[in-house]
């Protein structure tokens, strides 16, 4: 699970950071709304903790952006602003839990993990394309009805590529998403795990499904049998 929080205060957002992350979340850290915009709309988070007193654009104008957007992302609010009116303004607004500073770590966390359960509840139990599915909940794979047995990493590269199926997925991209790293043009971890899940899900079927973009990078799509 991946998580954005957007917090001003060095020492709050420090603590944040990393108590999120000894707790297994991937956790990228804002300071500012602009920033925190920027990341929200250009990457997949699973939920956003976000501060409101922000210097500049604060935290409402951040969430009105998000909604905007159209992206469902779920948003818990962490404030020191503890009037109704806020807590109504903020719901209101879009957000998905409104939590009052200070606060205890483990209510926070407890909020945090509830909201994902609710989030997961709304999404797909299944990613298809073609003859190809992905059984979100079972952790299942099967083409043509045949199982498929993945590694983790396999599992969580073929459920990036079909979640964004018919779009070129940069290494950059696949690299932070799979393997939370920044991409190192030296490695060929990516060409590695690529090559072992085609072995797995296109080796034997007339249509091939996962693809090269030379000099772009990998897609996913049904094309026409060779």
């Amino acid at each position: 699970m991946k998580l954005l929080v957007v917090e001003d205060e060095p020492k709050t957002g420090a603590y944040l950071k990393q108590g999120l992350t000894e707790a297994g979340f991937i956790t990228d850290l804002a300071s500012d709304g602009v920033d925190g915009i920027h990341l929200a709309l250009a990457e997949d988070y699973d939920l956003l903790v976000l501060d409101i007193m922000l210097p500049g654009i604060d935290g409402w104008q951040v969430l009105q952006a998000i909604r905007r957007s159209g992206k469902d992302l779920p948003v818990l609010i962490l404030t020191a602003r503890d009037d109704v009116d806020d807590r109504v303004k903020g719901l209101d607004a879009g957000a998905d839990d409104y939590l009052v500073k200070p606060f205890a770590f483990s209510e926070l966390l407890a909020r945090i993990r509830t909201l994902l359960r609710r989030g997961k509840t709304r999404e797909s139990e299944w990613v298809s394309v073609a003859d190809l599915e992905l059984d979100l909940l079972r952790r299942r794979v099967t083409r043509g009805g045949r199982r498929i047995d993945l590694t983790a990493k396999e599992f969580a590269l073929l459920e990036l590529l079909l979640r964004r199926q018919g779009e070129v997925l940069p290494r950059s991209l696949i690299a932070s998403q799979v393997w939370d790293m920044n991409f190192d043009s030296d490695t060929n971890v990516i060409e590695v795990a690529i090559r072992r899940l085609r072995a797995k899900v296109d080796d034997g079927f007339d249509v091939k499904l996962i693809r090269t973009v030379r000099g772009m990078g990998y897609v996913i799509e049904r094309t026409e049998a060779e």
